[in-house]
C-alpha cells in the first residue's frame, strides 16, 4: 500500500490522487456471481468525481466471468463483451486471483492491481508451505 500511495500523488498516475481496489474470492466456484472478499480505497473520497468503486467492481467482474484481464479482453477479444459490459482497463486475473482498479489513468490501475494480486498470490504460497518464507 505505501508503493501505490506514494504513486497517486504524481497527477500522471492519478489526477484525483485516489484509487478504489477489489478483490474477488479466488475460492469461489466460477460459475457463482463475482464474489467481493475485499475492498479498500485509498485517497480522499470526497476527491471522486465518479464512483470509482462501482468501476473497480465492473473491471473485477469482466476478469472473473472471462478469467482475464480486462485490458487483455478490450483489445484481443471485444466480440466476448456483452452490451452492457464496460470497457475499462484494470482488472487483472493471475491464476485465478481477481483484482481490480479504479481512479488512476487505465495502465496504472492494471498495474496496481496486478501488484495486489501476486502479492496475494505469494501469502498463499507461503501459506501452503511455510518453509518458503
Amino acid at each position: 500500500l505505501p508503493m501505490i500511495a506514494s504513486r497517486l500523488g504524481d497527477p500522471e498516475v492519478s489526477g484525483q490522487g485516489v484509487l478504489h481496489l477489489v478483490v474477488l474470492d479466488p475460492a469461489a466456484r466460477q460459475d457463482s456471481e463475482a464474489p467481493v472478499l475485499a475492498e479498500l480505497s485509498i485517497g480522499d473520497g470526497a476527491r471522486w468525481d465518479v464512483d470509482y468503486a462501482e468501476y473497480a467492481r465492473e473491471k473485477a467482474r469482466l476478469s472473473w466471468r472471462h478469467r482475464m484481464d480486462s485490458r487483455l479482453l478490450q483489445l484481443m477479444y471485444p466480440h466476448r463483451l456483452a452490451l452492457n459490459e464496460g470497457s475499462l482497463w484494470g482488472g487483472v486475473w493471475l491464476d485465478g486471483i481477481v483484482v481490480a482498479a479504479s481512479g488512476a489513468q487505465p495502465i496504472w490501475d492494471e498495474c496496481f492491481a496486478l501488484c495486489v494480486a501476486a502479492h496475494l498470490r505469494c501469502l498463499s504460497w507461503i501459506s501452503a508451505d511455510p518453509s518458503l518464507r
